[in-house]
């Protein structure tokens, strides 16, 4: 393996990205574009990691990010695909899905919580569904993150001391953890079915996470036909004279502590 990106090319590179990522967005907001993109992959893949290096300098009114927690009993009782509709994007919309619709042919297939049926119909109606949301304009783009068995298991390693990412081992992921085979055929199997012409998957090597997040954006730029919108420039006037008004006393506001005055 080629030696790894140094810290500081790699936050330059990403804060080259991000601007571009800027004036992708003002561009999907002026044309109308439509854009939804999903992320699926094994857990502590980097997706998420990757979602907030996307989303972190844009507008979250026209970049948004979904992520559905298991469904409703009333849910379950709806088409399939029908709770995931519901958030697919208007004009000028990006939507990110961090796991998608292909949680059925994945996790649930795994862990046994669809029947045989449902995961048949599912391998059978999804390439028209996305068809269809292809065929109405959508512009939808398909992410996988494959990360080794020797390197996932390291991050659940160092999950397991670090507090501020123990609440990621759920009890699913543990179970997981132990299914390797079985989630790779699944996937297997997924792509089998779903790697189509007009929806297809792009694999993102992630067994080092600050490559897998420049080429991913890299990738993701490449396939939206953006332009830069040309915008006025923008002026900061001077501000009138404020008068007429005399403020409360700030002794009147409860404030926060400054605890940081004890830290030094």
């Amino acid at each position: 393996m080629m030696g790894k990106i140094s810290n500081s090319d790699y936050e330059a590179e990403l804060a080259r990205l991000q601007i571009e990522l800027v004036k992708l967005q003002e561009w999907v907001k002026h044309t109308g574009h439509r854009v939804a993109v999903i992320f699926e992959g094994r857990d502590a893949a980097g997706k998420g990691g990757t979602i907030k290096r996307i989303t972190e300098a844009m507008n979250p009114r026209i970049c948004q990010v979904v992520a559905l927690p298991a469904p409703t009993e009333r849910e379950k009782s709806q088409w399939y695909f029908q709770r995931y509709v519901a958030h697919l994007p208007a004009a000028g919309e990006i939507v990110i899905f961090d796991r998608s619709w292909y949680n059925r042919a994945g996790v649930e297939r795994v862990m046994g919580f669809c029947s045989e049926e449902e995961y048949k119909e599912f391998m059978r109606s999804c390439p028209e569904f996305e068809r269809m949301l292809v065929g109405s304009g959508i512009q939808l783009i398909k992410y996988w993150f494959s990360v080794s068995d020797e390197e996932q298991e390291r991050r659940f390693q160092m999950r397991l001391t670090d507090p501020t990412k123990q609440w990621k081992l759920s009890p699913m992921d543990l179970e997981s953890r132990k299914r390797w085979v079985d989630y790779s055929k699944a996937k297997d199997d997924m792509f089998s079915h779903t790697d189509i012409k007009q929806a297809p998957w792009y694999v993102v090597n992630s067994d080092v996470k600050k490559h897998a997040r420049i080429n991913c954006i890299n990738h993701f730029l490449s396939l939206i036909p953006y332009k830069e919108i040309e915008r006025p420039p923008v002026v900061l006037e001077e501000r009138p004279p404020q008068r007429g008004y005399v403020r409360p006393p700030m002794a009147d506001q409860t404030f926060v502590p400054e605890v940081h005055l004890d830290l030094k």
